[in-house]
C-alpha cells in the first residue's frame, strides 16, 4: 500500500540567508491515519503543514501527497487552526458553506447545488452539537462553539487531508476534551488522513495512531511512537496507567530536547 504523504529527506529554509528550518525529514502517512506531531516551539512543525498542503515548496527533498508530487497549494485538504477566524458578519451555517462558496469544483455549482450543501453543511453542524445555532453569528457563540464551527467548515468540502494546526489549544480542559471526542467521532465516521500539531501530549496520545517527535530547531525527526491503544477511545483511557506511561515516554523525549 503506498502512503498517501511521503516526505523523503526534505529540506527546508525560508530563506537563503536564514538557517534550515527543518532538515532531512523523512515520514511516511497512511491514507486515514491520524498522525500527531509534537515538539519545541519553533521546532518547526507547523512548517511541515505548509510543506504537506503545498503553501511552501522544499528547498531539497520531495513531498508526495496523494501519489503525485506537490508543486502547488493542494484543493483536497481542509484546515483548522488555534484561532477559529470566522467571518463575523456570517452566520454559523454560511462561515461553513463559506470553502462551497470558494473552492472548485463546488464554486461552480453553488447556486444550482446550494440546498443539497445546506443539507451537507447542517449534518455536520449536527454532528458537532451545533443544531440550533446555525443562523447564530460568532459573537453569540463561546469559544468551544466557535472552534466546532471550524471543523465544520475545513470538513465540508469532504477533504481527503485534514491539517490541524493546535486547533485545541485556547479552550479550557473540559471543552477540549469534548472536542477530542468530536474530532474522534467525525474521524470514526468518514475517516480521512489528519495531520495534528500540538503542544499538548494528552491530546496527541488520545487522538493519534502515531506521533512524531521533532527536534528544536532545525527541526528533525527524533522519534516515532505508534499508540498501541484500542479504537474507539473514550476519556477514561487518559487515567489508565498505559496512557499515562505513554504520556511520560513522550515527555521524555521532549524533555531531552531541552536539555540538549
Amino acid at each position: 500500500m503506498k502512503p498517501f504523504i511521503q516526505f523523503e529527506q526534505v529540506w527546508l529554509k525560508y530563506n537563503p540567508t536564514l538557517d534550515f528550518a527543518i532538515e532531512d525529514v523523512t515520514v511516511s502517512i497512511k491514507e486515514h491515519e491520524f498522525v500527531a506531531i509534537v515538539g519545541p516551539s519553533g521546532c518547526g512543525k507547523s512548517t511541515f503543514m505548509k510543506l504537506c498542503t503545498g503553501l511552501r515548496p522544499p528547498t531539497k527533498g520531495t513531498v508526495m501527497v496523494d501519489g503525485a508530487q506537490v508543486s502547488g497549494p493542494l484543493k483536497i485538504t481542509g484546515m483548522a487552526f488555534q484561532a477559529p477566524n470566522l467571518l463575523p458578519w456570517r452566520t454559523t451555517l454560511d462561515n461553513v458553506l463559506l470553502p462551497l462558496e470558494i473552492v472548485e469544483p463546488f464554486k461552480s455549482s453553488f447556486r444550482a447545488k446550494r440546498d443539497e450543501y445546506v443539507a451537507r453543511a447542517m449534518k455536520l453542524i449536527n454532528t458537532v452539537g451545533l443544531g440550533g445555532w446555525e443562523h447564530k453569528f460568532p459573537w453569540e457563540l463561546s469559544g468551544g462553539m466557535q472552534q466546532r464551527a471550524s471543523i465544520c467548515r475545513a470538513l465540508v468540502h469532504e477533504p481527503k487531508l485534514m491539517m490541524l494546526d493546535e486547533p485545541f489549544g485556547a479552550l479550557d480542559a473540559f471543552t477540549r476534551e469534548e472536542l477530542w471526542c468530536v474530532l474522534r467521532d467525525l474521524h470514526a465516521v468518514n475517516p480521512f488522513t489528519v495531520v495534528l500539531v500540538t503542544h499538548d501530549l494528552r491530546e496527541a496520545t488520545f487522538l493519534a495512531d502515531t506521533v512524531y517527535v521533532m527536534s528544536k530547531r532545525p527541526g528533525r525527526i527524533l522519534a516515532r511512537r505508534e499508540i498501541d491503544l484500542p479504537r474507539p477511545r473514550d476519556i477514561e483511557v487518559t487515567y489508565s496507567e498505559k496512557f499515562t506511561a505513554i504520556v511520560h515516554e513522550l515527555r521524555e523525549h521532549i524533555g531531552a530536547i531541552r536539555k540538549a
